[in-house]
């Protein structure tokens, strides 16, 4: 049979390796950053959430939706260089005329509303609470490529939607992107490639790899081996940010991800949760090593 190799994954912050709690990056020698070498397509624990509907059925939303309450803002790097963004800060975004819900390009709109919006080769991320962000190629005529249930499809945008709001993401990744016509065409080619033929974990890794071109967004196309170069760095608060190390964007992005799916108060909670039991740890390991007066050992 070969060697058995578990599924990693983990249920919290607790349990994930990190950089240091304070969200300074010291180099302090290599550090372990959580892998999800061997876990599912996260598209496909969304699909059990929409599963009672087919692609171009209704998915109505669980409450109104308001980006900067329910997203979170984090900044990713590649070593030194940052090469994607999420901040609502004024600083960190252009408003648009018309926007809904503040944050410049990160402002969200009907599926109806986008097909005004949306040029070829535009990438598009539906979000909505509780769910991964679903992201598609615009391809012209109305018409999306994305990856769905484990195959990438062909389907009108506001299909694809299943109701979700959605924005233009093409601002998030710094990459430089290739010329509009040789995204549809990327995106056209892969059409009807499924299963184990796919070469992505997830809808964001395949469009970003149809605008950007970058292995790195391919399952395995990156080696885990040495030191982290990834750092996903998640903004708690105004002067307030963590930060998580990885050996792939592959692994970084289903982080993301998930940090997405359960929302901005969650994550929040985990992470306090997280830094104060490091702090109370550190406390004891302080006290066992420095006892106080009068404490005999």
């Amino acid at each position: 049979m070969g060697n058995q190799v578990e599924k990693l994954t983990h249920l919290n912050y607790k349990e994930v390796p990190t950089a240091d709690p304070t969200g300074m990056d010291r180099d302090e020698g290599p550090r372990i950053g959580v892998s999800y070498i061997f876990s599912n397509d996260d598209d496909e624990l969304e699909q059990q959430q929409d599963s009672v509907h087919d692609l171009g059925g209704e998915h109505p939303a669980l409450q109104p939706y308001d980006p900067q309450l329910h997203e979170v803002e984090c900044s990713v790097y590649y070593r030194d260089e940052c090469i994607y963004q999420k901040s609502f800060s004024e600083e960190d975004t252009l408003s648009e005329e018309g926007d809904e819900g503040g944050g410049g390009h990160l402002s969200t709109y009907t599926p109806e509303n986008l097909l005004n919006r949306c040029k070829p080769g535009d990438l598009v991320e539906f979000v909505c609470q509780a769910q991964y962000p679903h992201w598609v190629v615009y391809v012209g005529d109305f018409q999306v490529v994305h990856l769905h249930r484990l195959e990438v499809v062909n389907s009108f945008l506001t299909d694809a939607s299943q109701g979700r709001r959605g924005r233009i993401a093409n601002q998030l990744y710094r990459y430089k992107p290739l010329s509009p016509a040789m995204v549809v065409r990327n995106a056209l080619e892969q059409v009807g490639c499924k299963d184990r033929d796919l070469s992505w974990r997830n809808s964001e890794c395949f469009a970003a790899w149809c605008r950007y071109g970058k292995r790195e967004f391919k399952i395995g196309g990156e080696l885990r081996i040495g030191k982290q170069p990834y750092r996903l760095q998640i903004r708690l608060g105004d002067k307030r940010s963590h930060t998580l190390e990885f050996q792939s964007l592959e692994d970084l992005i289903m982080e993301k991800r998930r940090n997405d799916q359960i929302g901005r108060a969650a994550v929040i909670q985990e992470l306090s949760s997280h830094l104060q039991a490091a702090e109370e740890e550190e406390e004891e390991e302080e006290d066992h090593h420095h006892p106080g007066p009068g404490i005999s050992i």
